[in-house]
């Protein structure tokens, strides 16, 4: 596994079939001066209406920490096999790899997601599932975090992605800071498992208008999902069905999403204790913290919060 350091060259592919907001994206995300970053292509493509010249060639992305793969335009098209050797020759040499959107079409056709989780397009995720059926498709997240091999859902999402990458390398105040510049919101949803959630409109508007943040106030309790349809005054059928809709994931599994971003959040920001933020959050006991936190996140609280405070005290 390569380190921070190894990580600092981000390299954005480019071929023919690009499309222009993924590359752009990525572009304002990483050109930041935090990396060293730069087009890695063939040649000279058309991208949308706009001409992009290429920094370095396809070979040269077995140097780079990070492969960014924007999105691919026809997905009944295969990928340039040249781009699909280069993306899985990068991976092999140690690279960390991210598809944007339905990028992931290049990922799967160069096996790097055989076996593993992953995320395109909402329109395009049935696809992906019959054309590699080795890859576990998921339609309901923004992004999947499997280490070295990330995907995000579609257009927008790939922001997310972005950002979560400046997150895991640098800590929430640098990730923060380039979302406030761009004008977006800096973390939406969870931490490496994004539930898509549609707005939900105010109290007069929606059956969830009001129960949302009322639940979010008591992250400290131990909710239940009687508790929450009590609140809402309908059925718990019913706040299942609702919940669906308007967060694309289930009452539970939303507020244990809910629980996690708070602990993130003090692990951050305080120096509580791991048994303190347990209670905070509602978790109970440091050990059941522990456990959501790291299949959540993919690392234990204590890693979490040092890995923070490194990062912000560079």
């Amino acid at each position: 596994m390569r380190t921070l350091s190894d990580m600092s060259t981000v390299a954005l592919t480019s071929t023919d079939g690009m499309l222009q907001f993924e590359l752009s994206i990525a572009h304002e995300v990483f050109d930041t001066g935090l990396y060293e970053f730069g087009v890695y292509g063939s040649k000279a493509v058309k991208v949308g209406r706009f001409l992009l010249e290429p920094d370095h060639g396809l070979d040269d992305l077995t140097r780079a920490g990070t492969v960014i793969v924007p999105g691919w335009a026809d997905v009944d098209v295969d990928p340039p096999p040249d781009l699909v050797e280069a993306v899985r020759a990068a991976h092999e040499a140690g690279a960390r790899v991210a598809s944007l959107c339905t990028g992931a079409f290049v990922l799967a056709a160069a096996g790097l997601l055989d076996g593993r989780r992953a995320t395109t397009h909402w329109a395009h995720t049935d696809v992906l599932a019959d054309r590699f059926p080795s890859v576990e498709v998921d339609p309901d997240v923004l992004y999947v975090d499997n280490g070295s091999v990330l995907t995000s859902a579609g257009k927008a999402a790939a922001m997310d992605l972005c950002l979560h990458l400046v997150r895991s390398d640098h800590g929430s105040a640098v990730a923060n800071t380039i979302a406030r510049r761009l004008v977006v919101p800096p973390h939406r949803a969870g931490g490496q498992a994004q539930f898509v959630t549609a707005p939900v409109p105010d109290q007069d508007d929606h059956p969830l208008g009001g129960l949302l943040p009322w639940v979010t106030e008591r992250l400290d309790r131990p909710l239940t999902v009687e508790d929450l349809a009590r609140h809402a005054n309908m059925s718990s059928r019913n706040l299942a069905r609702h919940f669906r809709s308007a967060t694309g994931t289930t009452p539970l599994r939303w507020l244990l999403t809910q629980r996690i971003r708070r602990a993130q959040e003090l692990l951050e920001r305080t120096d509580d204790s791991v048994d303190l933020i347990a209670e905070a959050t509602g978790m109970g006991t440091a050990a059941t913290l522990r456990r959501h936190f790291n299949r959540t996140v993919g690392v234990p609280p204590d890693s979490y919060r040092r890995t923070f405070r490194a990062a912000v005290g560079k």
